[in-house]
């Protein structure tokens, strides 16, 4: 059993990371506010676009939900945003963050439009879905499995492949010795070869 004074403890560091995450929020946008809406998350880097719609209700607010962002794991934006931190002059890659106050009742409606909006204007959507909090809603990002151990070899397999071919393809002439012209294992192994190859091209 955790002793209460460790709780307390957990609870206030809790709350203190909270409201430095709102400081430092409101510093990049003083606009942010604890109303229901839909909150924007960009950012660019090397001439790409990448963009973050969510949404939040009223009960919850805005800022609440970018500050449970900043300290979640669960959702990709949540570890994008450990990785490339929120912008700032010195992190000019970083996120820049915006939102728009709606009702509750128009927030499933708001999502989609804004998602859309900004797939429209080439952003690439960290969001897996197209928006709304209902049954049915259509991902836009496959929610992929794991990928393990196989996956990793079939990977590195692949690329060998690819980086064998290019160079046969640009500088070598792969052949059978002449010796071996008529070897029907070996007519075998060099038509397995040129499998192995075709996996990379």
């Amino acid at each position: 059993m955790i002793p209460i004074s460790n709780t307390r403890k957990n609870i206030a560091r809790a709350k203190a990371i909270e409201a430095e995450n709102r400081k430092r929020l409101l510093r990049l946008n003083p606009e942010l506010n604890d109303h229901g809406g839909i909150y924007f998350l960009t950012r660019e880097e090397d001439g790409f676009k990448y963009a973050y719609i969510g949404q939040s209700k009223e009960s919850a607010g805005i800022l609440t939900r970018l500050c449970q962002h900043l300290v979640g794991y669960s959702q990709h934006i949540d570890l994008s945003l450990k990785k490339h931190k929120l912008y700032s002059e010195k992190n000019p890659t970083g996120w820049k963050v915006g939102c728009k106050n709606f009702p509750d009742s128009k927030l499933d409606e708001m999502e989609q439009y804004y998602i859309k909006l900004y797939a429209s204007k080439g952003y690439q959507l960290r969001n897996v879905s197209l928006g709304g909090q209902g049954e049915g809603r259509n991902m836009i990002n496959d929610t992929k499995p794991a990928r393990g151990y196989r996956d990793g070899v079939a990977q590195g397999r692949k690329s060998m492949a690819r980086d064998i071919s290019s160079i046969i393809d640009k500088h070598l002439t792969v052949q059978l010795k002449s010796e071996k012209l008529h070897n029907k294992v070996s007519q075998r192994a060099f038509e397995k070869f040129k499998g192995l190859l075709e996996e990379g091209r």
